[in-house]
């Protein structure tokens, strides 16, 4: 019989992260069909119904998933919170798991939050892997943050000059640092100290992202890797999601955009779990009506808090489109098109239609940009959201950062209308195209057959495949 090199996959009850490391599990049996994965799935509460569709995907092309039992976390929790306490509370069920295969396991890939599988795999001398969903420069920034919280004593927003992170060519400005930074006090805060030294236990870090976007954060780990200060680390992207169901609201998008000259519409998302106020919403109408520009916007009903929807929205309530100053939609129906809740923004972002994203900059959606060679208006949330989109920015100029109002924390119609101009008519966003799509260049060659990213996962995986005590099938 063939033997199968068998790789167990650890994931967390987020669907961008979920979305992520499904694709990456794809790529791996498209290199070696021969793979047998089981992808493990913790549970929030209940699992989602896109969550139950990511798993209907894996299972046609014979990948094993196994659910775990769902758990609840204090109603109170704070957001910052919530992944990893989850992770916390279901790691006995994931090890348990484990324990079960590790006999026919020759490696295990786990999502940066759930760190604490890698003294498992050392007990059972398996090589293990964390699947680092963002940026190179945001793990250098893990790699770090053991440095910083000793050298630094105040909290990081407070500092009146910006943080130089190895690997990163602009500085950070302590506020545009991750929420977890916010608050050296926090629980949150902590748990990351605990993931950015729980990810050294591991044989290597699997980052979501390609050598020639962040060559600079990549030279800088991998000398840290060599002299054996840290794992080894392997870019292996992008990945990014193929193709995506199509609803009702998305066919009538799609046509829509089927009517708009090339390159003339900006897409405006904050993606599946990003929210903004009532307040910012007025302004962003605003903002969008006084540009002039064409639009499609994906509208969620507005929260104060931004991460409000970051684990799904179990039911929907009320109508976004209700939300909206009175008069918008009849004032911009030639102008724009409105969706509720969700889009399919891997159809979108490839129409030829679409001229610019104004996204959150989640790093998902940041790659989706790259790959389709599209300029970025960055409107940061939480998370790493505001670290990426200065990166974006400052540093790599393939996008405009809108100014907040100090006052108000509000970006106004002005500002808004303002950027969009820049972006889609003037001088500044035909720059930034050439640059983008330079960008889309590079990432399109990362994944070719002898491509950076492909040859690095391609050793990767035959460094498995050659293992001993690979399991007959």
């Amino acid at each position: 019989m063939d033997r199968k090199t068998h790789i167990a996959v650890v994931t967390v009850p987020i669907v961008s992260h979920q979305i992520s490391i499904s694709e990456f599990c794809k790529k791996l049996l498209n290199l070696n069909p021969n793979i047998h994965i089981t992808l493990i799935i913790p549970v929030l509460d209940s699992l989602s119904n896109a969550s139950k569709s990511i798993i209907a995907s894996l299972s046609s092309l014979k990948i094993n998933t196994i659910v775990l039992p769902s758990i609840n976390l204090p109603p109170q929790t704070a957001p910052t919170l919530k992944l990893p306490l989850a992770m916390s509370l279901t790691m006995p069920s994931i090890i348990e798991t484990l324990n079960s295969i590790t006999s026919k396991v020759v490696a295990i890939v786990a999502d940066y939050f759930a760190y604490e599988v890698f003294p498992l795999a050392k007990k059972h001398n398996i090589l293990s892997y964390t699947f680092f969903p963002s940026s190179a420069t945001v793990l250098s920034l893990c790699f770090n943050s053991t440095f910083l919280n000793e050298t630094i004593t105040c909290e990081f927003r407070d500092l009146k000059q910006p943080i130089q992170i190895p690997g990163c060519a602009v500085p950070i400005q302590g506020t545009d640092l991750p929420s977890s930074f916010q608050d050296r006090t926090s629980e949150s805060y902590k748990h990351f100290l605990r993931r950015s030294e729980g990810i050294n236990l591991c044989d290597g870090i699997l980052v979501n992202s390609f050598v020639e976007f962040e060559s600079k954060a990549v030279k800088t780990m991998m000398e840290k890797s060599i002299n054996g200060d840290k794992p080894h680390v392997y870019m292996v992207g992008p990945i990014v999601q193929k193709n995506c169901d199509n609803t009702q609201n998305g066919k009538e998008c799609l046509s829509w955009l089927d009517e708009q000259s090339q390159s003339s519409v900006v897409f405006v998302s904050f993606g599946s779990g990003g929210t903004i106020s009532q307040k910012q919403m007025n302004e962003l109408a605003y903002g969008l009506e006084l540009s002039s520009q064409k639009f499609l916007w994906v509208l969620r009903e507005p929260k104060d808090i931004a991460s409000a929807n970051y684990f799904g929205v179990s039911s929907i309530q009320e109508d976004p489109l209700s939300f909206l100053p009175k008069g918008f939609l009849e004032r911009t129906k030639k102008q724009g098109f409105l969706v509720s809740n969700w889009a399919p923004q891997v159809n979108i972002l490839s129409h030829k239609a679409i001229g610019g994203f104004l996204t959150h900059c989640g790093w998902f959606s940041t790659l989706e940009c790259v790959v389709n060679g599209l300029p970025i208006i960055a409107w940061p949330l939480f998370a790493e959201q505001r670290m990426i989109a200065t990166i974006l920015a400052d540093e790599l100029k393939v996008a405009i950062r809108p100014k907040v109002d100090h006052e108000s924390g509000i970006v106004e119609k002005g500002e808004i209308s303002n950027v969009l101009k820049r972006l889609m008519v003037e001088d500044e966003g035909i720059k930034i195209c050439e640059r983008m799509k330079f960008l889309q260049y590079a990432a399109a060659g990362a994944i070719e057959v002898d491509g950076s990213s492909t040859t690095t996962l391609s050793q990767l995986v035959t460094k498995w495949t050659n293992l001993e005590g690979c399991n007959e099938s």
